[in-house]
């Protein structure tokens, strides 16, 4: 078969070479992982990633990646097309929040930090007039950084109270983080991460992934029973597990520009 992968690897962690269907041949990753639950493709910076998990076969890992050949190509084109322009001070007009695009200024001040002022985002920098111009440093990116997890955190704290009945216990800590691939996590200790860039989503995908963690505190796993969970509390689920799967890469990507 043409389009199959060109060679099976002799290990779990090499490579095989997928032909997708437009003609773009694409090294994927091959990683067993003793963890995982089912068969996950996902790109990001490093390249494409096949994870098995331990008793899925080599056969299968390959018959999963022919099967989902459209959607790696679909994700590199989105990759490709991406161009997000540098942060600079005094120069860069908008930052995203919640799924918009909101118009940005720059002044000089005491501390370096980032305010909301109504449907705009105001930037104070110290020694802005030795840094207009230039790319953001690291004491701009720490300001952003914060900015958002501020941002992100008054949004789960919104959102929380609503969905507390009927989970056996409340997630005992809630990270922020920057992740490659997951939207979330949930630990077995009851912390549950969630991924940074969700600020950048609009709200409801956001609001989404926090029902599908806490979910998990019912269920740990992907059973009818926890969908069942997640479709009583979050009706509209499938819409942004779909705008999640569109976008998810571009979000991610911008963030990783933003901040470094």
């Amino acid at each position: 078969m043409p389009d199959w992968p060109s060679a099976k690897p002799q290990t779990a962690e090499e490579s095989v070479e997928l032909l997708l269907p437009d003609g773009q041949r694409v090294a994927v990753a091959i990683q067993r992982h003793r963890q995982a639950r089912r068969f996950k493709l996902s790109l990001d910076e490093r390249g494409a990633r096949l994870t098995l998990p331990a008793r899925g076969s080599l056969t299968q890992a390959l018959d999963f990646l022919h099967a989902h050949r459209s959607w790696l190509a679909q994700q590199l084109r989105d990759m490709q097309t991406v161009h997000i322009p540098e942060l600079r001070v005094g120069h860069s007009t908008d930052l995203p929040l919640r799924g918009q695009q909101l118009p940005l200024c720059w002044q000089p001040g005491r501390s370096t930090r980032l305010q909301q002022q109504g449907n705009a985002l105001c930037f104070e920098v110290r020694a802005f007039e030795a840094l207009q111009g230039q790319a953001a440093n690291s004491a701009i990116r720490r300001a952003l950084r914060d900015f958002y997890e501020a941002h992100a955190r008054a949004d789960v704290a919104h959102w929380l109270p609503r969905y507390r009945d009927g989970l056996p216990k409340a997630p005992s800590r809630i990270q922020l983080k920057r992740t490659r691939s997951r939207w979330g996590s949930l630990s077995w200790h009851g912390t549950l991460a969630l991924d940074l860039a969700l600020i950048l989503a609009r709200p409801s995908a956001f609001e989404y992934v926090l029902v599908h963690e806490l979910c998990h505190l019912i269920h740990h796993n992907h059973s009818p029973a926890f969908w069942h969970e997640v479709e009583q509390r979050f009706p509209t689920w499938r819409d942004e597990r779909d705008y999640l799967r569109q976008h998810g890469l571009q979000l991610k990507t911008r963030l990783q520009y933003l901040l470094g």
